[in-house]
């Protein structure tokens, strides 16, 4: 079986942790560099917490520190949910996993121009690396086999009435993404939020056994828990690992081809993904945007994920 290369640029975030877990350790996934943004948290905790993942999983995968601000807006980061470091919870052992020293912008205009177009980029944080090496370089636009996104809604938001964390963190930058011509997968909220870490789910991926498991529930005591606090539930949403469950099975998601586009106007609902699903503006398609997700099919891939893992 060929295996599917991909680019993981991500912001850990506990739920962009799982991501790296599960993509990591999928032999279906050939995962050729984490680049890393600011978002969740500052660049230089983001990053360390990437590496304290891949040394905690005993991965052999470049991380890239990238974009330490967004394009434009001012930096935001999610304190109020993943905590100081951005991965508050586990106790990391102390930190020997390397940072490469090429910037994260410069690695996926490199690689990307290298490929023969068969690279799918998994943006789970803000889209600033992606939108600035495409600036930088726009021949990579068309070596870009598809982007697939956690971020946006067809609904309401997370941060504000309109705006999902990821996009508003960075709407110019999705702007510029959306624009590129590739095809995009854009899983949002609308399914996220579905996905909910429940106490039950919790315990059913601790009797898995081994360290990838630790890991997992070690994550979600702080994260189920700042998840309650802010916004009420029993269980946190595992956004970001719901992109790579559809890489890894296509099925576990309902997607629909829509016209989106980013509100970068910068007034209330400055950084909306405004979703067409009616097709009243009559435009081109240019995403399929998840509208269902199989809850129970998303578990079993996250459990084969973790069995994945040796003891």
């Amino acid at each position: 079986m060929e295996r599917k290369k991909i680019i993981l640029d991500c912001d850990p975030g506990h739920d962009d942790a799982v991501a790296i877990l599960l993509a990591g350790g999928s032999p279906a996934l050939e995962l050729l560099g984490i680049t890393v943004v600011a978002g969740n948290q500052t660049l230089e905790n983001t990053q360390r917490n990437a590496r304290q993942v891949v040394q905690w999983l005993g991965l052999q995968v470049p991380v890239f520190a990238g974009c330490g601000q967004p394009m434009v807006r001012e930096k935001m980061t999610a304190g109020d949910i993943h905590g100081k470091t951005g991965l508050d919870g586990p106790a990391f052992p102390p930190l020997v996993c390397p940072l490469e020293q090429e910037h994260a912008v410069a690695f996926l205009v490199r690689t990307l121009l290298a490929s023969e177009g068969d690279i799918t980029v998994v943006t789970t944080g803000p889209m600033t690396n992606l939108a600035m090496a495409l600036r930088l370089e726009p021949r990579i636009a068309e070596k870009i086999q598809r982007i697939v996104l956690m971020g946006g809604s067809c609904g309401s938001g997370n941060v504000s009435p309109a705006a999902e964390f990821n996009i508003l963190a960075d709407p110019e930058a999705a702007h510029v993404c959306f624009t590129a011509g590739r095809p995009i997968t854009m899983v949002g909220l609308d399914v996220t939020r579905k996905a909910l870490c429940y106490p039950a789910v919790v315990e059913r991926m601790g009797r898995v056994g081994n360290e990838a498991s630790r890991l997992f529930v070690e994550l979600m005591g702080h994260f189920c828990r700042t998840q309650k606090e802010v916004f009420g539930w029993e269980g946190g949403p595992l956004h970001d690992p719901v992109t790579i469950a559809w890489l890894l099975d296509p099925t576990v998601l309902t997607t629909r081809p829509m016209n989106v586009r980013i509100d970068i106007g910068g007034g209330q609902s400055y950084g909306r993904t405004n979703c067409d699903g009616f097709d009243y503006l009559r435009l081109p398609h240019n995403a399929d945007v998840a509208v269902e997700i199989d809850v129970e099919k998303f578990w079993d891939i996250i459990e084969a994920g973790l069995r994945r893992y040796g003891a």
